[in-house]
């Protein structure tokens, strides 16, 4: 689905109701005793980060979610229960930590304690307040130092209505939340048709947290990865990666707010070629990196551009309808002063990802703490990215345009840029967090222009066009 923020996502006026886990529920939860399974390293690092900025003195809200549609005169008590059938699906929403000093501790609920609980918040005539309304509640309410962390909303017409749907980071990726309108959709047409949904066991993250953790808790600061990982921080003078192009930030100075630019690259046809083009050595993914590297060439004179690249970690099919956050890195370098023609990097990406992927593996956190260095995060986020997904096999990813499906991100402060560029059935759609500078907004544009250029000269020539 198009990623955008809440003020590009088509709200419309209409009455506003609210869901959160009722207060019964929450007291429950203070009387949990712990849970042995211990938090992600990501979600750790996660939630550090956010206190040690909420030290410093700046609120910066990082909350996911989605926006979309369900058709005609909606039945709140059959949404009611849909939303509180799928939630109890995924245990992690009904899981969350507590501070013991300075160690995290994890409780949580069995699904038969759980109940939501539903607010009407009243009628909004105006998108503009309603928009700021939604964004504020947001904030509030997935708040990663707080739990629980996730909200629920609806606006209601007689046309249709608008499910919201908004959880801290820590509890969710990317591919979570596309996934989200099907799976509602069909509990609540099924609701609505008086019959049951056939139930599949789905596994819980925060089994996959303690796999993985207790996976990465084995090796030490002589292991290969961490080696590996050594060199390219390094060779990145000491430290995680940044977005390449000046950005116009002052060395040491606040952390800026941040700034949207959402568009499509380009269209069907285009996006299907560029892809034929790539697939020997890859995939769309491998001719994004590859172009990436050859404009920051371009723009900058760099040798070699260096990026950490996600990945998901649902290595196993058993995590592939699980919610969480399931994303790990890998760090590539692209020395492309040396390559003469889009093709021949294309071939050093291919190289670098099929040498580094297997990095993603080992958590970064986990990386960082044993090479011992002084990572104290005052960003939210640790470096920089260029992601690529095809989306267009999720279940329901035909119908997000009709019915107005977006996945959200919170846009507020931050001084790395996060790129995303999402397949979908309609083209290429671009969506990145940027710092609010005139030299970031000038760079980025430079990028974006420069990376259609080079898709549609590639899918329609074969070959890079000059700058």
């Amino acid at each position: 689905m198009r990623l955008t923020d809440i003020q590009r996502c088509e709200v419309r006026p209409g009455l506003l109701v609210e869901w959160t886990l009722d207060p019964a529920t929450i007291k429950t939860a203070a009387g949990l005793p712990e849970d042995a399974r211990p938090p992600a390293y990501l979600q750790e690092s996660h939630i550090r980060t956010a206190r040690s900025v909420r030290e410093d003195g700046l609120f910066v809200p990082t909350w996911l979610g989605t926006a979309f549609d369900v058709p005609g005169v909606v039945d709140l008590d059959v949404l009611h229960d849909a939303l509180r059938t799928w939630t109890l699906r995924h245990e992690t929403l009904r899981s969350g930590f507590r501070w013991v000093g300075d160690e995290m501790r994890r409780f949580t609920l069995d699904a038969e304690a759980v109940s939501l609980h539903r607010e009407v918040v009243g009628d909004f005539s105006v998108a503009e307040e309603l928009v700021q309304h939604l964004q504020d509640r947001f904030d509030v309410a997935a708040d990663a130092l707080s739990w629980p962390n996730f909200i629920y909303a609806a606006v209601v017409r007689e046309d249709c209505t608008s499910v919201y749907m908004a959880f801290d980071h820590s509890n969710v990726d990317s591919y979570s939340i596309q996934r989200l309108p099907a799976e509602i959709h069909e509990l609540y047409t099924a609701g609505a048709a008086g019959r049951a949904v056939a139930e599949t066991p789905i596994s819980s993250y925060v089994d996959f947290c303690e796999i993985e953790r207790a996976s990465a808790d084995q090796i030490d600061d002589t292991h290969a990865i961490v080696d590996r990982w050594r060199e390219f921080i390094l060779r990145c003078d000491g430290k995680l990666p940044n977005f390449p192009l000046d950005l116009g930030l002052d060395a040491g100075g606040k952390l800026p707010t941040q700034k949207l630019m959402n568009e499509m690259l380009v269209d069907a046809d285009d996006a299907a070629a560029f892809e034929s083009y790539c697939r020997p050595f890859g995939g769309s993914l491998t001719g994004i990196l590859a172009a990436t590297s050859l404009i920051v060439h371009e723009i900058t004179g760099q040798s070699v551009y260096r990026t950490v690249v996600p990945f998901h970690t649902r290595a196993k099919s058993r995590w592939m309808d699980s919610v969480g956050w399931y994303v790990g890195g890998a760090p590539i370098e692209i020395p492309v002063a040396q390559s003469p023609d889009f093709g021949s990097t294309l071939e050093m990406v291919r190289t670098a990802l099929r040498t580094n992927r297997s990095l993603t593996r080992m958590p970064i956190a986990r990386v960082l703490r044993l090479l011992g260095a002084d990572f104290r995060p005052t960003s939210p986020d640790l470096y920089s990215i260029v992601s690529f997904v095809d989306a267009r096999g999720i279940p329901g990813a035909a119908h997000w345009a009709e019915l107005k499906a977006y996945g959200l991100v919170r846009v507020s402060y931050g001084d790395q840029v996060c790129v995303w560029i999402n397949r979908l059935h309609e083209g290429l759609q671009f969506a990145s967090r940027y710092p609010d500078t005139d030299a970031a907004y000038k760079n980025m544009r430079l990028y974006v222009e420069r990376l259609r250029e080079i898709i549609v000269s590639v899918a329609r020539n074969g070959l890079v066009a000059p700058l």
